[in-house]
């Protein structure tokens, strides 16, 4: 069935990708993005028929209101995403990451189904076994996740949400993302052929952008098995350590030398294990692995250099 979707921030890492799958499947797209990375991601999409472009900021609530209009599906991607971008400008940050959402729930409809990207950074920091499901108490440690969990909170007050708990994201996007861990560390094998890796012990899991695409195509295809629901988003087998990662990437990058020092500590000072059984009961079964997102990585990173393609 075609839907009528909002994709907020569609032009970012995940709604370059997104965006274009649900045009594929026959929905009708409307994003809102204020380019702020002077991105072009969409640029190869704009004669398709279905989608529609407005240039304008998510935290203006007269613009929200008329484009959410004629919508049944809001999918809010547009942030300021990660700990250390969030430090550089926190109150930008919050006035995105939380405000602006605030406004967007108290504007739309019961019949309007939000589709929400929140974070399992939210499980904070534990022991050596901080196993977490969808149950487990949040701990935020970040403003990032502090942000995320007050918006999951508010989202639980309207008639018709689901929750996604990404885990870390990683893979090639149009509008790329070196800042994110995994992308970033392939990077640095490539290029700098080194690493100084700090708290290399903590855990975190990950999952690949064309699984955070397919699990928001499933929510909007199986809305009954979605709705009014929190999942933990990722791949099972991929709770793992820092040191763990870059033994990965060693197998494919042989030169790449990781230095374990206690310099300095984590500012994201996330540790957990995370469980994805609830998702998966769905149907939900991720498509790339770990191992071949890093091969991915390094065949697609020789398209990009590292100063236009982060957050910071």
């Amino acid at each position: 069935m075609s839907r009528n979707i909002l994709v907020t921030g569609g032009a970012g890492y995940i709604g370059s990708v997104l965006v274009p799958d649900l045009l594929d499947a026959g929905h009708k797209v409307t994003v809102v993005d204020n380019l702020m990375y002077k991105q072009t991601s969409l640029s190869h999409i704009i004669r398709d028929k279905n989608f529609t472009f407005t240039l304008g900021d998510v935290r203006d609530e007269s613009l929200m209101k008329s484009q959410l209009k004629n919508c049944d599906i809001i999918i809010p991607l547009a942030a300021i995403v990660g700990a250390p971008a969030c430090v550089r400008d926190p109150d930008l940050a919050t006035s995105i990451n939380r405000d602006s959402i605030f406004k967007l729930l108290k504007i739309v409809s019961k019949s309007q189904h939000v589709i929400m990207p929140t974070t399992n950074s939210a499980y904070g920091s534990g022991g050596v076994d901080n196993f977490c499901n969808e149950e487990s108490e949040l701990r935020p440690l970040s403003l990032y996740a502090r942000d995320k969990v007050e918006v999951e909170k508010a989202l639980f007050e309207i008639e018709n949400y689901t929750s996604f708990r990404l885990a870390t994201v990683f893979g090639i996007s149009p509008r790329m993302r070196l800042d994110l861990l995994v992308n970033n560390f392939v990077h640095r094998a490539l290029h700098d052929k080194f690493i100084v890796l700090f708290e290399g012990h903590f855990k975190r899991n990950y999952i690949h952008l064309i699984d955070v695409c397919q699990a928001f195509t499933l929510a909007i295809d199986e809305p009954n098995k979605f709705v009014n629901q929190v999942f933990n988003v990722g791949l099972s087998d991929a709770n793992i350590s820092k040191i763990e990662l870059t033994r990965i990437i060693q197998r494919f990058i042989h030169d790449f030398v990781v230095l374990e020092a206690e310099l300095h500590s984590d500012p994201d000072q996330r540790n957990y294990v995370v469980s994805n059984s609830k998702i998966e009961a769905t149907g939900f079964k991720p498509k790339v692995s770990l191992e071949n997102g890093i091969l991915e990585l390094i065949k697609g990173l020789e398209f990009f250099n590292h100063q236009p393609f982060t957050n910071l």
